[in-house]
């Protein structure tokens, strides 16, 4: 086929489907939040292999060992576990190629899903490498970090995606499916630019919180295994009280930010926002005990979920801030200032 200047155009599988099917949106918001528990699940099936002491459990990447792709009989419940955490991997392939194949086979085009689906796609790509390194380095404590790091990157994509499936339906938002510009402009004023700050600021320190607990945990005991795993060179304790105090200043920050919003246009970060708040404070009373009852295989899962479930409620908070500065609230776009806690209302 060519376009009326003589170009070739040249269809692609995805591009051909999409000229004869098309989904509903729901369908793609469906496999959007099935990569959210994808990439919660695969953290939490790293969380298994560590407590376990299984990290070696295949022995050379991406074969198991050396001459066999599956682990052999031989190498035990520990080469199981390691290989049941690699075979998630083609799992997660799937999940997020059916949020690609949804968003491409929807009638009103959802460009920022679409970019949001491939972004995992590499990251998955990304993690599987880093977590080869992680077996190659003999669990080296930076690389684990790094394993989880990326992790956590991905998670971060698959709620970008999640929040885009709903926004990019939205008639507020931008025609590109990113609304970043018209928050930017609707945020710009007094109190809507305070909520933003706020959002923005809650995010990198909780990025901090997450980043420190990987020191922690590296330079703390390897929970679950007796053999001699190297470690961070880190005072646990000190690192243990910073991470205390990061999420100490993560809690005051989600509680100013609460206080902030109005309930007028901005019900559902507040609601968001009041979950992510409980979140946090069962994940502090996790991590709490599990300091100083010697790191329990139980506990240290609980607090891997917590993690996942923290960074999530984050993004949702800082993305549905977004969404709701992006909206205009006045016949012109330029809408007067809701009324929030403490804040005065100009003209």
């Amino acid at each position: 086929m060519a376009r009326p200047d003589g170009r070739l155009i040249v269809r692609t599988p995805l591009s051909w489907l999409a000229g004869r099917y098309a989904l509903g949106a729901g369908s793609v918001r469906v496999a959007a939040l099935g990569s959210v528990v994808a990439s919660i699940a695969i953290i939490m099936t790293g969380g298994i292999v560590r407590v376990t002491g299984s990290g070696l459990g295949c022995t050379d990447w991406p074969m198991c060992t050396g001459e066999t792709l599956a682990p052999t009989a031989e190498m035990g419940v520990h080469g199981a576990i390691e290989f049941g955490n690699r075979l998630l991997t083609g799992a997660l392939c799937a999940v997020v190629g059916w949020v690609v194949i949804t968003a491409r086979l929807q009638e009103k085009p959802m460009p920022a899903v679409l970019r949001g689906g491939w972004a995992q796609f590499w990251i998955v790509v990304l993690n599987a490498v880093v977590g080869g390194v992680t077996v190659w380095m003999r669990l080296s404590p930076y690389i684990v970090a790094a394993h989880f790091l990326a992790a956590t990157l991905l998670l971060t994509a698959a709620v970008y995606t999640w929040h885009a499936a709903y926004a990019d339906g939205d008639d507020h938002a931008d025609a590109d499916g990113d609304s970043g510009a018209g928050a930017d402009r609707a945020c710009a004023p007094g109190p809507l630019a305070r909520i933003r700050s706020l959002a923005a600021a809650l995010v990198v320190v909780t990025a901090l919180l997450v980043v420190v607990g990987t020191l922690a945990t590296g330079s703390g005991p390897h929970a679950g295994d007796s053999s001699d795993v190297p470690r961070m060179p880190f005072d646990w304790t000190a690192v243990t009280v910073a991470h205390g105090v990061l999420a100490g200043a993560v809690l005051v920050l989600a509680g100013v930010l609460f206080s902030a919003l109005p309930e007028d246009g901005f019900g559902a970060a507040r609601r968001k926002t009041g979950v992510f708040l409980a979140v946090l404070l069962g994940q502090g009373l996790v991590g709490l005990v599990q300091s100083l009852t010697a790191l329990p295989s139980l506990l240290v899962m609980l607090h891997l979920l917590g993690s996942a479930l923290v960074w999530t409620g984050v993004l949702q908070v800082y993305f549905t801030v977004r969404r709701a500065c992006s909206r205009p609230r006045g016949p012109l776009g330029d809408a007067p200032l809701p009324h929030a806690r403490g804040a005065v209302t100009h003209a």
